[in-house]
């Protein structure tokens, strides 16, 4: 208990120290470094922030990337966003959309507000993957509310875009019954979309309805012609269903 004490201390003293505009606290700068260096997520996060501000140390996007990695990959949300937003503008690295949702999802997941609202924003602004990431997180309940109406929304508008997740999830959501009523016709409709890309999860639950006559008739043949579709390309289960 008395080292969480020390360790918060010394965050805390460093962080005072950065708001103050005070750069001459090198001992607690010192103490917060070792602390990163041990591997404290949150040290990590903090001297990150002091490297992409440039208060108590000289601005350094690469540095600011680098500790806020280290924190982020071991779960701090702070600094899942941090590095998100870094990758979002082009902070120390080439801008890369993908790599920023994926930081952004993982913020969100953890139930960061303002991950969320970034990833609202680019979901609204047309975003495919973005618009099927906050699907998954409304049908999950992961940083929002749990609502299949709106995961359906998104997953919708991620489909309409040709996003073969959001085709396939819309299927799953009409062969469960969740959010709407069951309906395997439309399952399968949604799912050939996603399979006639290639995507193997959809092509394998195609052949899953064939074998057991669900929305349509029963048709081993049919059945075995999807599952071969997922073999070929590593579905193991479907090797097996085969």
């Amino acid at each position: 208990m008395a080292a969480d004490q020390g360790h918060s201390k010394a965050i805390e003293w460093v962080r005072s120290a950065a708001d103050n505009g005070n750069s001459d606290d090198y001992e607690a700068l010192t103490r917060l470094r070792v602390l990163a260096n041990q591997g404290n997520s949150e040290a990590q996060y903090n001297l990150g922030q002091l490297y992409e501000t440039g208060k108590t140390v000289s601005p350094s996007y690469s540095e600011a990337l680098r500790w806020y990695r280290l924190s982020a990959n071991q779960g701090n949300r702070d600094a899942q966003y941090s590095l998100g937003c870094m990758y979002a503008v082009g902070k120390g690295v080439k801008p890369d959309y993908s790599e920023a949702l994926e930081w952004f999802r993982r913020a969100a997941e953890q139930g960061s507000s303002e991950a969320v609202k970034w990833f609202q924003r680019a979901a609204g602004g047309g975003n495919s993957e973005a618009q099927y990431n906050l699907g998954c997180m409304y049908a999950v309940g992961k940083g929002v509310k749990k609502d299949y109406s709106k995961a359906l929304k998104w997953f919708r508008r991620a489909a309409e875009q040709g996003n073969s997740n959001g085709q396939y999830n819309i299927g799953c959501m009409y062969a469960a019954g969740k959010g709407v009523k069951q309906d395997y016709s439309e399952a399968l409709k949604w799912y050939r979309l996603a399979a006639n890309q290639g995507y193997t999860p959809a092509q394998f639950n195609i052949g899953i309805m064939y074998v057991n006559g669900y929305g349509v008739d029963e048709d081993l043949v049919e059945a075995a012609k999807w599952y071969r579709l997922a073999s070929d390309q590593g579905y193991a289960t479907a090797k097996d269903n085969l």
